[in-house]
């Protein structure tokens, strides 16, 4: 029998990170197989077999896509994929994502969306594919969002983005892990200021 997810979001308590390649494979296999059935078949274009989403994540942690994750109490609520080039036909990364209905609405798809794209940038990629179900329209409006130009084809919505388009966006290219490396970062933040502003002070009193 099945476990049920008794899991219940905490607004402000999640946070975004990219998976190492040791933990792609079950975080992200669980959050895959956490999809409900329309999500499922949004996701992978109407296959809903667990086995089939083992092997997926199997593929992904072993070929070099980069899982950039939205975390909260441990577990991946959120996800969006970056598939190396080499994977597809015209040369092309690729980025896919998937949000759990309990984190819906509460601007992770976003979040995803501008990690994923600085990630992209950070490799030295000029533009990304997205792809999505036809049917998942918040999804659509981001990637529309962000630049792509959705057609329809073989049930799925897919568009190009040009990262070049895109604007820098500083807070979506800083690399904080959890809350605490955050609030690390926020310390030594302020102690450099109130390091500056102590030299400064003391130089003039000083004169």
């Amino acid at each position: 029998m099945p476990q049920v997810d008794v899991f219940r979001p905490r607004p402000g308590f999640g946070y975004v990170r990219t998976l190492s390649q040791h933990e792609e494979l079950p975080l992200l296999r669980d959050h895959l197989l956490r999809l409900d059935p329309e999500s499922r078949h949004d996701r992978f274009n109407g296959f809903l077999d667990d086995s089939f989403i083992e092997r997926y994540a199997a593929k992904c942690a072993a070929d070099g896509t980069v899982i950039v994750a939205y975390m909260e109490n441990g577990g991946v609520r959120g996800a969006a994929e970056l598939h190396p080039p080499e994977q597809s036909e015209d040369g092309l990364p690729e980025v896919a994502f998937s949000v759990e209905a309990c984190v819906r609405r509460r601007g992770v798809g976003s979040l995803l969306f501008q990690r994923v794209i600085s990630e992209a940038r950070w490799k030295g990629y000029g533009k990304l594919r997205v792809t999505t179900g036809a049917q998942n329209h918040a999804m659509r409006a981001l990637a529309a969002k962000y630049g792509a130009h959705l057609v329809f084809s073989h049930g799925e919505s897919t568009g190009t983005i040009d990262l070049a388009q895109q604007p820098q966006d500083e807070l979506a290219k800083l690399v904080i892990e959890t809350p605490i490396a955050a609030a690390r970062a926020i310390y030594n933040l302020n102690r450099a200021c109130w390091k500056l502003v102590t030299r400064m002070y003391g130089t003039k009193h000083a004169a």
